[in-house]
């Protein structure tokens, strides 16, 4: 808990506005440059996976239920073109964004850090006229912040149910409106604490249309949190320390020494983790591992006995829907995702993921041959798949997935190609490359409009 004892209270002092002055001090000329690469490489996925999921179910319905309440037309909704109010625009943009949940995880948060962040930078900058390279500060901002918030709260508060991009994003994505309204560390404090107050997302809701929900109020809240501040709206400047704040109800491992560890010097951006899978990312070693074995001891699933997954056992409340009956289901189930590897589908094809996939019989049938183990000793981000064959013979992989790309050349080649998959059926081609361009020289883009205009669906 926050106050428990006199050691924390002194390692918590002032918690809050340290870490809003340490956002509200970031410039991007003193920045390492691995830092400002990645943060680049987080915008381009963010806006392709965006433009995938603007054609989901549940972006229509909020473009649909934002359409009938009206408002002021402020800011674009990425791929339809329509203008709502930003609020309204974070809202959609953030929820599409992770509709497919296809977007980038970091696991010091842990959760998607990009998703609440960019949908509040792009309806607030556009409304502005914003720079790139001043979204490219707030944007690091943003990340900075709410990573240090999901160290403070670690894995205890993703533990207890609590859906981290929805909560944690909140504070991430007030953070980087501060920084981009150029607001003092006293203000970007009090916008945290009218973000904290909002913060919400439960994990019983993966596998539906609220899970991407979380991601798009966590953007509008945290939007609307830094507005009010900046208008003399009156919060706390301690929410994260403050008894009965987050921390104190939120997590039953506070760690303020965690959150402030190289405050100023440290920088977590780098460690941002991309999806080249459609799925969960709990998953992912999983997938990884299978389709490993399947290559290189040329498996027939007809000739398998039997399959262990063995995973985190906090993984088990996160991705393992047993029997999935949805596609997006299917996106949270360790064994249909597996079953897929192992059939040598494409687990990096976002239509793959239908509900015809999920109860396609060849799937169900090996799907039906994997138990999942919980296991205490693995990382969230790590897996062994066991193949025990009808002969008896066992194939076996440990793999994990936790170690960021060394080689940011290499990542930006495979993110522009993930990139134009996902953009160009929406946009066409031509937009799809121009916006690799800009992205890729964001400092030199004076209005960001630019790149919102070009993330327009086609005619």
């Amino acid at each position: 808990m926050a106050t428990d004892t006199a050691q924390q209270q002194a390692d918590d002092k002032d918690l809050t506005l340290r870490l809003a002055h340490n956002s509200m001090s970031i410039t991007l000329d003193t920045l390492p440059t691995e830092v400002v690469e990645v943060a680049r490489h987080c915008l381009l996925d963010w806006l392709g996976v965006t433009l995938a999921g603007s054609r989901e179910p549940l972006t229509r319905i909020l473009i649909d239920e934002a359409v009938e309440e009206g408002g002021n037309p402020q800011a674009t909704v990425i791929g339809d073109g329509r203008k709502l109010s930003m609020l309204q625009a974070a809202v959609v943009n953030g929820s599409a964004g992770h509709a497919l949940d296809y977007d980038d995880v970091i696991l010091v948060m842990p959760g998607h850090p990009t998703v609440p962040v960019v949908p509040a930078l792009l309806a607030l900058g556009e409304k502005m006229g914003s720079s790139g390279h001043d979204l490219l500060t707030a944007l690091v901002a943003g990340i900075e912040a709410e990573c240090r918030v999901g160290a403070l709260v670690n894995e205890s508060h993703y533990e207890a149910g609590w859906h981290t991009t929805g909560t944690v994003g909140t504070f991430g994505a007030a953070t980087a409106a501060a920084r981009l309204l150029g607001l003092d560390a006293e203000t970007c404090a009090n916008a945290m604490g009218i973000a904290g107050t909002q913060a919400a997302a439960l994990k019983s809701m993966f596998g539906t249309m609220c899970k991407p929900f979380h991601a798009g109020k966590a953007a509008s809240n945290g939007l609307y949190a830094a507005l009010l501040s900046g208008k003399g709206f009156e919060s706390r400047a301690d929410v994260l320390e403050c008894s009965q704040g987050f921390a104190d109800t939120q997590t039953d491992n506070y760690d303020p020494a965690a959150a402030l560890d190289g405050l100023g010097t440290v920088f977590h951006t780098p460690d941002v983790l991309f999806k080249y899978h459609a799925a969960c990312y709990g998953t992912h070693a999983a997938i990884d591992a299978s389709a490993t074995l399947k290559r290189d001891n040329n498996i027939d699933p007809n000739n398998v006995a039997g399959i262990e997954v063995h995973v985190k056992e906090s993984n088990l409340k996160m991705c393992n829907i047993e029997s999935p009956m949805t596609g997006l289901e299917g996106k949270f189930s360790l064994r249909f995702t597996a079953a897929m590897a192992l059939l040598g589908e494409n687990t990096g094809l976002i239509a793959n993921f239908n509900d015809e996939k999920v109860q396609d019989p060849e799937i169900i049938a090996v799907r039906d041959k994997i138990t999942v183990v919980p296991s205490q000793e693995m990382g969230l981000a790590e897996a062994e798949v066991v193949i025990t064959m009808n002969d008896g013979s066992v194939h076996r992989l440990r793999l994990d997935v936790e170690t960021p790309e060394s080689d940011l050349d290499r990542q930006w080649s495979r993110l522009s190609t993930k990139f134009l998959d996902n953009a160009t059926p929406v946009i066409g081609a031509a937009n799809a490359r121009q916006v690799v361009d800009k992205v890729r020289r964001l400092e030199d883009c004076r209005d960001i409009g630019e790149i919102v205009r070009l993330c327009v669906a086609s005619s």
